[in-house]
């Protein structure tokens, strides 16, 4: 019961303000970004969310999406308002069972008000209704949202959630999701994790999947579509679920037979990093004209294009060791690039070594003379290569080529206990290069500084170090290619987009 309090002039006024708790009078709005530089707009301030539990129903034929997400989170700072990273259109949003009033602003903000301040330390929880076409929206001139003949796909980075469902769109912010799709019968509805059960009725069937372990929004996928469905288990005992559309064509063989290879990849790549980090494997491939690949928790997806040649493991090797390094062990901030790409890239060196095809060095060698000192390879900036450059093929290449700089500087043993402490390390958390740094020293007892400092952040051709019995100083004027290359190559547009 409110009581309403009528008192003239002055009088009236100052009894008004002694009124207002002093607590409320702090609240502020929450920022509309999380503070990345590389990306101000993406992320918000305010809440750190624990869970997203999203019910869909999706119609391929009109790419027509509805939805109820329900986001659990707990405030970080007294809030009067805050944000979420969406762009379909709200019917309703609720904070906490009472009805908020919400607008939009700038590329991609709902600015959500609800009906009382909320206090830090707040438990929090969200409901927003929503509905429209993914593939008519846009946000700072793309879409992320990908249509193909049969339905369509979320899938993109650093950004693809908010064509799907409203979030916290930043890696900071990391969460468990339960996502469950509602789809005609006879279509599939693929996302990450588990899927815990499928059920029809009245000519739709609704799949369940639930991902457990922290997870960022932009490695949450949902593909929709007439997909064939292959299950197994890794020698680990981990399940495994690959799923291929029904209309890839000629390139159906190939995919096939690098995707089937996920539970052999991973099980290898724990020898490497260690215990594979998550409960479910698998891999994706849409029927879809976009060329590249992403690591998505637990199911990567893969397009068409990178089999258009024939099989290629090679990526498959690429986007599993994104498990360990990129969604186990997240950026904090999308300048820490290099330490997701550097070592996926290193990995598929690694794999080259493994299968007779070039060793590591082999692979370094060529890599360095390959690129003059007047190439533009060199001026980008592996451990900051601005937003601009962010997938460009020097954070991969020259990326793993200073992998393998800190190989030769450490030693084995150092290099091979920094691969598989790191992820143990920063498990299910964010991390930064200069973090990355501070360990390899911590392992090794050796200082990094200069070589980190010349290898990923200097904007020209490092001289070749002078010391190591397998420095690239060793490495002949012009190393043979080694015949790994070209399949390494072929990945070089995996995040090209």
């Amino acid at each position: 019961m409110h009581r309403r309090i009528i008192v003239p002039g002055a009088l009236g006024a100052a009894s008004l303000m002694l009124a207002i708790p002093a607590s409320a009078a702090a609240h502020s709005p929450g920022a509309p970004g999380i503070g990345d530089p590389y990306y101000p707009a993406y992320g918000n301030g305010g809440y750190d969310v624990s869970h997203y539990d999203l019910r869909l129903k999706y119609q391929p034929a009109t790419d027509r999406l509805e939805g109820t997400a329900t986001i659990l989170a707990r405030t970080t700072e007294d809030l009067s308002r805050f944000n979420l990273d969406f762009l379909l259109d709200v019917g309703e949003v609720r904070v906490n069972g009472a009805k908020a009033s919400f607008t939009t602003s700038g590329e991609q903000e709902l600015e959500i008000t609800p009906k009382k301040p909320l206090d830090k330390g707040s438990p929090l929880t969200v409901v927003v209704r929503y509905s429209g076409v993914p593939s008519s929206k846009q946000a700072f001139g793309f879409t992320s949202w990908h249509r193909t003949p049969d339905g369509g796909i979320a899938a993109n980075e650093p950004e693809a959630a908010a064509w799907w469902f409203p979030s916290n769109d930043h890696p900071l912010d990391k969460a468990t999701y339960d996502v469950s799709v509602q789809v005609p019968d006879g279509t599939q509805a693929i996302s990450n994790g588990t899927l815990q059960s499928t059920s029809s009725r009245l000519g739709w069937t609704r799949w369940n999947w639930r991902s457990d372990q922290p997870q960022a929004t932009y490695l949450a996928t949902l593909a929709v579509g007439r997909y064939d469905l292959t299950t197994g288990t890794t020698e680990g005992g981990i399940p495994v679920v690959n799923a291929y559309s029904r209309d890839l064509g000629a390139n159906d063989g190939a995919a096939r037979a690098s995707v089937e290879r996920t539970g052999e990849v991973a099980d290898w790549l724990s020898e490497y990093f260690g215990p594979y980090p998550f409960n479910a494997l698998g891999g994706y491939v849409p029927n879809t004209t976009t060329g590249y690949a992403l690591e998505t928790q637990t199911r990567p997806f893969y397009s068409p294009r990178q089999f258009a040649n024939g099989s290629n493991v090679s990526v498959v090797v690429h986007e599993l060791a994104h498990q360990w390094y990129g969604d186990l062990v997240s950026v904090r901030g999308w300048k820490d690039i290099w330490i997701n790409e550097g070592f996926a890239r290193y990995a598929q060196w690694l794999w080259s070594e493994h299968e007779g095809e070039g060793t590591a060095q082999e692979l370094a060698d060529y890599t360095y003379a390959s690129h003059p000192a007047d190439d533009a390879f060199w001026t980008v900036k592996p451990g900051d290569p601005g937003p601009e450059n962010q997938f460009d093929g020097a954070v991969y290449d020259r990326g793993a080529l200073a992998v393998q700089v800190l190989r030769n500087e450490i030693g084995d043993d150092a290099f091979f206990t920094v691969l598989k402490g790191w992820p143990a390390k920063y498990a299910h958390g964010n991390a930064s290069v200069a973090d990355f740094q501070r360990y390899a020293e911590e392992v090794s007892g050796k200082p990094l500084a200069a070589l980190f400092d010349t290898w990923l952040f200097q904007p020209s051709k490092p001289d070749a170090p002078a010391e190591g019995a397998r420095s690239l100083s060793k490495a002949p004027a012009a190393p043979v290619q080694p015949r790994s290359w070209r399949k390494i190559a072929a990945t070089n547009d995996v995040h090209a987009h």
